[in-house]
């Protein structure tokens, strides 16, 4: 049984790198998710983990604890509505605003092992031939390492392809390679994969056309929420838009954002008027 100073520990620890908040009562959540990394390390229990994370002068296995408790949950084409509000209301509006020639560039932010970006990757080369010469580029960021080492591999199980994709999808941008299947290269060479935490700062990346960032806010606190959209809101375009998950809102927490009307989870940059696609 993890003690309660030990939770504690690991719970400041955890906020301080990636701001998830964990309450003294999710020791359950500690036992799960941190069996796999004690043993992975060689450690006889949890405790004895926690313990050497205590001594350890160069914080690798505070991080490896931190990006085990944090949820990659993610699956292709999840939850749909962003993805038609995406193909259906932003590209026909930016498509017109930037010209058959220009540039939109979309951020994926905690984008886990990959499966959000490469699901837009999918949806922009099938629609090539309406979207005609516009150039797009896709950042996928997360902070923790190893799922984005698997992101960049592009190779998902039987069981990873099955959520949300629908068959003719996996046999058009997929190639199988025994018991998986592996993103076909035209796919892969869409998404350019980073390392970035949201905590830290992030302006050298670039002003962006639309940003997901779905799923991440729920696991802050309000104030590092109002942060984090802040800087969200300064490397949005004016004209751009932040697509969020369907639990999460921008009210009460950013005056940099407005929700577009009648689009749950759509949000424009505050005093720029945006309405449906026409």
């Amino acid at each position: 049984m993890i003690s309660t100073d030990d939770i504690k520990f690991v719970a400041e620890q955890a906020y301080k790198r990636s701001g998830l908040v964990l309450s003294t009562d999710k020791g359950y959540l500690l036992e799960s998710r941190l069996a796999p990394l004690a043993r992975a390390e060689g450690f006889p229990s949890i405790e004895a983990l926690i313990g050497a994370a205590k001594r350890d002068p160069n914080d690798r296995i505070l991080w490896q604890i931190t990006e085990a408790l944090a949820t990659h949950e993610t699956f292709f084409f999840r939850d749909n509505t962003p993805f038609d509000l995406f193909k259906q209301e932003i590209l026909p509006v930016l498509s017109r605003a930037r010209g058959a020639s220009g540039s939109i560039r979309i951020w994926c932010a905690a984008c886990s092992s990959g499966q959000e970006p490469y699901s837009l990757a999918m949806m922009l080369e099938e629609e090539r031939a309406r979207i005609g010469n516009l150039r797009f580029e896709i950042v996928a960021t997360d902070m923790a390492p190893r799922v984005l080492e698997k992101a960049k591999a592009g190779v998902y199980s039987q069981f990873e392809v099955q959520r949300g994709l629908a068959i003719q999808r996996l046999v058009q941008h997929f190639e199988q390679q025994g018991d998986q299947w592996r993103i076909k290269p035209n796919i892969r060479a869409m998404v350019n994969f980073q390392k970035q935490n949201l905590l830290e700062n992030f302006s050298n990346m670039g002003s962006f056309d639309v940003i997901f960032c779905r799923n991440v806010l729920i696991y802050f606190d309000a104030d590092t929420k109002k942060r984090v959209l802040s800087r969200l809101a300064a490397q949005t375009a004016p004209d751009g838009y932040l697509i969020m998950g369907a639990a999460e809102t921008v009210v009460g927490l950013s005056q940099d954002y407005a929700p577009v009307e009648g689009r749950r989870g759509l949000y424009g940059k505050a005093g720029v008027a945006k309405s449906a696609a026409a």
